[in-house]
């Protein structure tokens, strides 16, 4: 069984080497010696360097791929060309910063030959900071609303998949991926396991504020809860303006000296606001199935893919 094993990155020079070398001490010591590597750099700001530590995992190791991106498309979109690029029968995600350790790799697993058909490590304590675990927070609150995920299952971005996982999200081809959303619709034979989350050895989060941002909106286009939600809203603003209606008539019968126009003007307005929400909802409804089955922006450029041929091996040999 080979197990590929996908990492994005972006301004990892520092670090990437020590999580290759880590993982493949701890898979051969789990006695899972068949694995490939495919590196995603995501077109890291860096001046080459992010590049020349690839490329030198490349020259020393013949199970390392890497995959350079055209420009950056984000961490989840990185991911989705590792996984194009994989060829294995397993699929693992991990990050690049040594925060999804490979010394927790025999959790994940162990859980995997459990018979899932994918398994989350989640972290029970997280060495992020004060916003950014908020963030995670609001994340976790939208996907369970959004996306129907079960209350239990826990996710992080380290993950084990089966290839038929695989063979499904990357039919996906809208630029706005979110691989949860794509899991989701795959299979609901989920696990998840707490982990040991570390420190992060080099540097800060590349997430900032508006990349967060960005990468929550994705969630919406594999839902469409919230044109559901304009439709309730028009429902119930209507509802209120029915109501209101009633009562300013009934008010007028029992004082008929009572001011009526301000709040019979206030109820109009609220009752034609609900309906012209109402039917930008149904509306939206179209719109919103529509966009989600013809979007076609690409998800992401590969400039080249570089790997060792076999007269590399050869030379080498020699």
């Amino acid at each position: 069984m080979l197990y590929s094993i996908v990492i994005p990155c972006y301004k990892s020079s520092k670090t990437i080497r020590k999580v290759v070398e880590m993982t493949m001490q701890e898979m051969d010591r789990l006695d899972r010696r068949e694995y490939e590597f495919v590196l995603v750099d995501d077109c890291s700001p860096d001046d080459g360097e992010t590049m020349a530590a690839l490329m030198g995992l490349v020259r020393d190791y013949a199970c390392v791929k890497v995959v350079e991106l055209a420009k950056n498309a984000g961490q989840h979109n990185a991911v989705m060309a590792g996984l194009n690029e994989g060829s294995g029968d397993v699929f693992i995600a991990m990050d690049d910063d040594m925060q999804t350790h490979p010394s927790q790799l025999g959790k994940l697993l162990d859980e995997f030959d459990k018979g899932y058909d994918i398994v989350y490590g989640y972290y029970e304590h997280k060495e992020h900071s004060k916003f950014r675990n908020f963030g995670s927070y609001v994340n976790y609150m939208t996907v369970r609303i959004l996306l129907k995920k079960p209350k239990d299952l826990k996710t992080s971005s380290f993950w084990v998949i089966r290839k038929f996982v695989r063979d499904y999200a990357v039919e996906y081809k809208s630029a706005y991926t979110h691989l949860q959303g794509l899991f989701l619709r795959t299979t609901r034979n989920i696990s998840s396991v707490p982990i040991q989350h570390f420190k992060r050895e080099v540097g800060t989060s590349n997430y900032t504020l508006k990349k967060l941002i960005k990468l929550w909106s994705n969630i919406l286009g594999f839902s469409i809860v919230p044109l559901q939600m304009a439709t309730y809203t028009g429902f119930f603003f209507s509802l209120i303006g029915i109501l209101a209606a009633i009562g300013v008539i009934i008010l007028k019968f029992v004082r008929p000296a009572t001011y009526i126009g301000w709040p019979s003007m206030m109820a109009t307005i609220c009752f034609f606001s609900g309906l012209n929400l109402m039917f930008m909802g149904i509306i939206g409804e179209y719109v919103g199935r529509i966009f989600l089955g013809m979007s076609k922006n690409p998800q992401y450029v590969v400039r080249q893919v570089h790997h060792r041929d076999a007269s590399d091996e050869e030379e080498k040999e020699r």
